[in-house]
């Protein structure tokens, strides 16, 4: 993976609950399927007490069903649930983004501009790892500017990454949503807040029909 400048990042457990979350709601991971605390912790590089937390966080989510010998059984997912799990993104990050913007500076401004360069190395190396980060870090460098620690943790709890479909290669995906993320830089170097708003609303809504179809 390409060098990065250091950047925000997940706790842990949220990065392992982040994963999970991706495969459960695009079925990479299917109803029924048995996940275990150290098969989750090897393939993604953790130890086990992440894991175990990330696990307690998609229980509480009614993703999963903890059971005895540190493993847990995949629940169902339906359509209304995922249209519930991206309607709560909608509303929770762009308030975030709205009193981003109310809080905007330059170093603010500059913060954002700085990590979408980032996703845009990564995007040109053709290294979705590198993107990937780069994604997350994006989104909550948002979360962060917005000033509010309630908010910024609700939003980690409902990360899922990039919500890519089945008919889209990762580097596709990856030059679709880096150009939403230069829209967004874009109006708000124009002062465009309301619109840089709605671009991020319409970023999630494509995330979610994107997840969609997945489903059906």
């Amino acid at each position: 993976m390409m060098n990065l400048t250091k950047i925000q990042m997940l706790p842990a457990r949220e990065q392992v609950a982040s994963i999970l979350r991706s495969s459960i709601l695009t079925g990479g991971i299917s109803k029924g399927q048995s996940i275990t605390l150290d098969s989750i912790g090897e393939q993604v590089g953790m130890s086990r007490t992440p894991v175990r937390e990330a696990f307690q966080i998609l229980a509480n989510e009614g993703l999963i069903e903890l059971r005895q010998n540190r493993c847990a059984i995949v629940k169902g997912i339906s359509e209304e649930a995922i249209k519930d799990h991206y309607e709560m993104r909608i509303l929770l990050e762009t308030e975030a983004f709205k009193r981003a913007c109310a809080n905007m500076n330059d170093h603010i401004l500059d913060a954002i501009k700085k990590i979408n360069k980032q996703g845009q190395r990564a995007k040109e190396a053709g290294d979705t790892e590198a993107y990937n980060i780069a994604n997350q870090a994006f989104h909550m460098t948002i979360w962060e500017a917005a000033g509010s620690e309630k908010l910024k943790s609700f939003l980690a709890l409902l990360w899922n990454g990039l919500s890519m479909n089945r008919l889209v290669t990762a580097q596709e995906y990856a030059a679709i949503s880096l150009a939403e993320h230069d829209q967004m830089v874009e109006k708000l170097i124009e002062k465009d807040y309301e619109g840089a708003c709605n671009i991020m609303r319409e970023h999630i809504v494509r995330s979610m029909n994107s997840t969609l179809s997945n489903f059906k």
